[in-house]
């Protein structure tokens, strides 16, 4: 398999590059950058063993643009750009072999919703209809089917993979509170005085609250179509108020999301039905028995889940839903190789690591 990387120098595109130099079915990677084409891959990123030049034969090592990766047909196109430019520099690559989005472009079907979001129309439109959001346990088999990807955001990520199934089985009411906590690495590899060492050290705070984050109208969508699988239109009358926060750590994602539950629901019904939805899915652990940390999913593509249940007023019960991620992984670059490998009929876990580094 020939797999292309637009926009390999950001943290998502090193990452993917790794993680695609081990992966035993693919064999040559097309690394692309629009402002260091023709630099060593090596130069740009001294990290990599000189091992990946075998994968890079294709381009002698180098760094290439767009029109020459697309040259060289690829089976699958990785693109790790910004939002709103996506769209643009992968059409090439449309119509000609399966695209893999991590950019916004594509994950807000609905044109007034992305504008809400994004502040102005989707680039492409005309496409919308033809992307499959790949949050890769919750829509599988229309993965296996897609030709055009759209790789959710790491908050999103985190945040629905505990409720999705929660909210489709009709367990929860009410409006979903989620506080989420991310590394300095979700904001990528940019220069930006509020992402200095010396402003992000010893500092901690919330940004973008309640309904303003952008990521929140992706989240409201989802919840919105599990409410609606659960025999609810809309969303049950549920809205989603999400707060963000900026640690001082590289990477890593915890989410803390407070719902209530729907009547007569209890602790072991939500295990019941959080361990059905993910039974035989490698990637998401279900830790009833303790909350789980950030460091115990260093560096692989897990979603670790744990939950804790108390008791209200007017035999009302609230849930509290705890889940970490990797954000460089499971929120971006690893869950973009799972859903390849499930496109391309391969084992889920192929070349991506289950065990949390030390």
């Amino acid at each position: 398999m020939k797999a292309v990387i637009c926009g390999t120098t950001g943290y998502t595109g090193m990452l993917l590059l790794r993680i695609l130099a081990t992966h035993p079915d693919v064999k040559a990677i097309i690394p692309v950058s629009s402002s260091k084409a023709g630099g060593k891959v090596l130069d740009a990123d001294p990290g990599l063993s000189p091992v990946i030049l075998e994968k890079l034969e294709k381009t002698d090592g180098c760094l290439v643009t767009v029109q020459e990766a697309a040259a060289l047909k690829p089976d699958v196109v990785f693109a790790a750009l910004p939002h709103l430019a996506s769209a643009a520099i992968l059409e090439p690559f449309f119509g000609r072999c399966v695209v893999i989005d991590l950019s916004a472009d594509f994950r807000i079907p609905d044109p007034a919703m992305f504008a809400k979001a994004y502040g102005q129309a989707p680039p492409r439109q005309d496409l919308l209809g033809k992307a499959v959001y790949g949050l890769a346990e919750i829509y599988t088999e229309d993965i296996k089917k897609a030709d055009l990807i759209a790789n959710p955001g790491c908050y999103p990520t985190a945040s629905l993979l505990p409720l999705f199934p929660l909210l489709k089985c009709g367990m929860i009411q009410g409006d979903l509170i989620i506080n989420a906590l991310s590394g300095i690495s979700g904001a990528g590899k940019k220069a930006a005085e509020n992402l200095l060492f010396c402003e992000r050290t010893e500092n901690a705070g919330a940004y973008s609250p309640g309904r303003t984050h952008r990521h929140t109208i992706e989240i409201q969508k989802e919840a919105d179509l599990a409410f609606a699988a659960a025999g609810k239109p809309g969303s049950g009358g549920a809205e989603v108020f999400f707060t963000p926060h900026l640690i001082p750590v590289k990477r890593g994602m915890s989410v803390t999301t407070t719902v209530n539950l729907a009547s007569g629901i209890t602790g072991t019904d939500v295990r019941a039905c959080l361990e059905a939805a993910y039974a035989g899915r490698v990637f998401v652990c279900i830790e009833p028995a303790r909350i789980p940390q950030t460091r115990d999913v260093w560096d692989t593509n897990r979603c670790d889940i744990g939950f804790h249940t108390e008791s209200g007023p007017g035999n009302k019960s609230r849930l509290f839903l705890f889940s970490v991620i990797d954000n460089l992984v499971k929120g971006a670059s690893g869950q973009a190789v799972q859903n390849m490998n499930i496109r391309f009929g391969l084992p889920e876990a192929t070349g991506l690591s289950l065990h949390g580094a030390l």
